[in-house]
């Protein structure tokens, strides 16, 4: 069975840490991810007790790498979904902008990247 949003992006963000992975809906797979856990990003980052947004762009960055190394940055040329909303809605307003920086951050490095849910052009202008 072929599920037509087959790459989504998932987003895990806490006070000290983000993850951002890459899954393959088809068979629930992580296909790529980039985490501030990691002692290469954690090493160049000054997070202290709160990681900002420049440490949430630092993820994207490195998620759309890994992503191009795989040849997947295409979302094997539909895309990779991602429902903002949905991530607004799970981590609460207080990440909205850790949100849209890892999100422009991929779409910025050449991730082709579908926003579902018609997300409003005014709370994202005000937060890129």
């Amino acid at each position: 069975m072929t599920v037509l949003k087959r790459y989504v992006l998932r987003l895990f963000i806490s006070l000290k840490y983000i993850t951002a992975n890459v899954v393959d809906r088809n068979n629930g797979r992580i296909v790529a991810t980039a985490s501030t856990v990691e002692h290469s990003i954690k090493g160049s980052l000054e997070c202290g007790r709160s990681c900002n947004a420049k440490a949430a762009a630092v993820v994207g960055e490195v998620l759309a790498m890994r992503l191009k190394v795989d040849g997947l940055e295409q979302g094997q040329g539909r895309g990779i979904h991602v429902d903002i909303n949905k991530e607004v809605e799970k981590k609460g307003f207080k990440n909205r902008t850790k949100i849209w920086a890892i999100v422009n951050s991929l779409k910025n490095n050449g991730v082709k990247l579908i926003l579902d849910n018609n997300v409003d052009d005014a709370s994202r202008s005000s937060y890129q």
